[in-house]
């Protein structure tokens, strides 16, 4: 049953540092957690790592937002991320960020090695450019008309309507995300790594087995139209690694990210007596590397990153994983329906274990979107872990402890029946490897029906009842436990925490799946405790609930890729919307703020403190006495100078920000309609 010890080490895709996890991002730290879990049952030497992905201009955008420096918004919102994941039991060796100096040094290294080899090459390109905010706009940042089609308000880079990709200057009508200007062009000198040279290599790789069949065949695809060189560096403001010998360049946060893993498993090993980073990232090395990622950036993950691990001399992954996205209700998750759920929202209502072996009940080796259907989420959590498991558990255990002092039988009375569970390990340690963990489920549930169908057949309460029968009450009951120990061991991956609540109740070391060999006789348990409660309809509709009250508190988040568009709202959302009147009768500079002025606004009788991002448009003295229309039940947020407590209305056209003021003779206080 055991096997030759592996080194094997294992990462998810690096979640971007300027939001909170949501379930959608849980299905990939669910199933890489799973296992590397299980390598590490099975004995292997299986490291987890990870890091927050802390650069670009959406970060930078949003601190200033926040009246924060990017270095304070990527630590406060590090903290929320580490203690999602924690809560969500995933184990991470290490969770590290990209903006460290581990990955300085190796950006600088591959960078240095990519140059001297001849793939890094300098051109003047054309960018759109934001003549109000004064920067260069990432594609994200642009808005306007497809060039093809024709439809409105697509992003800079490609259309939502008819999928088309292009330049960001093809874009018809365009404006700046940022203030809402008309963009204009201007020329910078850029750098770019030469992926079409490694276009025959790249094919080789992954023809080799290292990415999945749907994969290869997009790859493919993407080789026929020709590999184009890669834009790797950013012009001033931006927030990353300025570019060596470059003043004014950045590294691109697509170059950096990746090689936050390799900085991740860095730190690690900086901590680590016995762990060499060279014996695992060398081109030379036998440690196994294998990424965990979403379908939507195999792109990066599947010839930029290879191709720049080749050119710098480092060893390539083994396998790159994708898998698809989430659903909820059949449905893109949605703010106004409150299935966009956040880890933490979720963790105010339910268990987090439910969530894990939900997904792993759906999760198979490819890269199909996987839907969280709510009412079958309820049903199969309590049908199978509560219904089937546990109900083992709780069905054998009160006699063992009642009647025999807690003490289990000297030998097994069904032992063909045990090695049948233990036949099955082979089938359910190949589900999981290859990553098949509905298959692996399947399987271990199927044990689940077989142990209970053993305890009913043999039904120990009857058993109980009759005089002279308390060995055979014994023998069944040490049986049942037996084989609810073996159902643990297969799912102690996906249920971590259940596993180490079992191995206290049954007072035995932490599971491995060695263990499976030696059955468990003549050995006293602890009394029994509920190890999980079913699943409450009303906590998921509260979760719901409170999954739209959270959201629709929270400020619009600065676009970083997408999670999902604007919806349209209806006049009850409009209608939660308490707009009012207000009177500035102070103005201030904020010290160490660009942008933000503090206003003190009378309401009416009533003083509040709002930060707003006009300085460049406003000298304080010329607002002080003027009206202005405020957001008056927003809530109020924690910025670096101060608590804002509402929000002042402004357009833009290019030439603002303009102050939105309601007409001559309103009053503080009056409320807008």
């Amino acid at each position: 049953m055991s096997e030759a010890q592996r080194q094997i080490l294992v990462t998810s895709a690096l979640p971007y540092a300027n939001g909170p996890i949501h379930l959608g991002h849980l299905v990939e730290y669910i199933q890489t957690d799973i296992w590397a879990r299980f390598q590490r049952l099975r004995g292997h030497r299986c490291y987890y790592v990870c890091a927050d992905d802390a650069h670009g201009t959406p970060i930078m955008l949003r601190a200033e937002s926040e009246g924060l420096t990017p270095e304070e918004l990527i630590e406060r919102v590090g903290r929320e991320h580490r203690a999602d994941f924690a809560d969500f039991h995933i184990g991470f060796d290490n969770y590290h960020s990209t903006h460290s100096e581990e990955n300085r040094q190796l950006a600088e290294l591959i960078y240095r090695r990519l140059r001297e080899g001849g793939y890094i090459v300098t051109r003047t390109i054309t960018q759109l450019y934001d003549p109000v905010r004064e920067m260069f706009l990432p594609d994200r940042y642009i808005k306007g008309e497809c060039p093809r089609c024709g439809a409105p308000d697509q992003y800079g880079d490609h259309c939502e309507a008819c999928s088309a990709t292009y330049s960001p200057t093809e874009l018809k009508n365009p404006v700046s995300v940022v203030s809402g200007a008309t963009p204009v062009t201007r020329e910078s000198e850029h750098y770019f790594f030469q992926l079409g040279k490694f276009g025959d290599w790249l094919r080789e790789w992954t023809a080799a087995g290292h990415v999945q069949p749907e994969i290869r065949r997009k790859l493919e695809e993407w080789f026929a139209d020709g590999l184009k060189d890669w834009d790797i560096s950013r012009d001033a403001p931006y927030f990353g690694f300025e570019i060596p010998d470059a003043p004014g360049k950045y590294f691109y946060v697509w170059l950096d990210a990746p090689i936050g893993y390799m900085a991740s498993f860095k730190h690690l090993c900086e901590r680590t007596a016995d762990l060499d980073f060279d014996d695992w990232w060398a081109a030379d090395s036998r440690a196994e590397l294998y990424h965990f990622i979403g379908k939507d950036i195999a792109y990066f993950h599947t010839l930029f990153w290879p191709a720049m691990l080749h050119g710098a001399g480092f060893r390539k992954p083994d396998a790159v994983w994708c898998h698809g996205f989430l659903t909820v209700n059949g449905q893109k998750m949605s703010k106004s329906r409150g299935t966009f759920i956040t880890a933490r929202t979720y963790l105010r209502h339910l268990d987090p274990e439910y969530l894990r072996y939900y997904f792993a009940a759906k999760l198979g080796p490819g890269i199909d979107d996987l839907d969280l259907n709510l009412d079958d989420f309820m049903q199969r959590v309590n049908a199978d872990l509560v219904g089937k498991v546990v109900n083992i558990a709780s069905r054998c255990a009160g006699f063992i402890s009642k009647r025999f002092d807690g003490r289990l039988a000297p030998a097994l009375a069904e032992p063909d029946l045990y090695a049948e569970f233990t036949a099955a390990a082979e089938g359910i340690a190949a589900a999981y490897e290859g990553r098949d963990f509905n298959r692996a489920v399947r399987e271990i549930m199927a044990l689940a029906d077989r142990a209970n169908r053993y305890i009913d057949e043999k039904k120990p309460w009857v058993l109980a009842r009759e005089a002279g029968r308390e060995a055979e009450v014994q023998a069944v009951c040490t049986m049942g436990l037996n084989l609810f120990r073996a159902l643990m061991i297969y799912l102690k991956p996906v249920l971590p925490a259940m596993a180490e609540a079992v191995e206290s109740f049954l007072d035995i070391p932490p599971l491995t799946w060695d263990h499976l060999r030696t059955p468990m006789t003549d050995h006293v348990i602890n009394p029994f405790r509920p190890l999980m409660t079913r699943v409450d309809p009303a906590r998921v509709e509260a979760m719901v609930a409170d999954s739209r009250q959270d959201l629709a508190a929270q400020p619009a988040a600065t676009p970083a890729g997408g999670e999902e568009n604007v919806e349209e709202i209806t006049i009850d959302d409009f209608a939660k919307i308490d707009l009012r009147v207000a009177r500035v009768t102070r103005a201030e500079t904020v010290e160490g703020a660009d942008k933000l002025l503090r206003l003190t606004l009378d309401l009416g009788g009533e003083t509040r403190t709002v930060f707003a991002g006009i300085k460049n448009a406003y000298a304080p003295a010329e607002l002080e006495g003027r009206l202005v229309v405020m957001v008056a039940n927003l809530k109020p947020r924690k910025m670096r100078f101060g608590i804002s407590e509402g929000m002042v209305l402004a357009a833009g056209d290019g030439g603002g920000p303009f102050l939105i003021g309601p007409d001559d003779g309103a009053a503080p206080g009056m409320k807008v309609k």
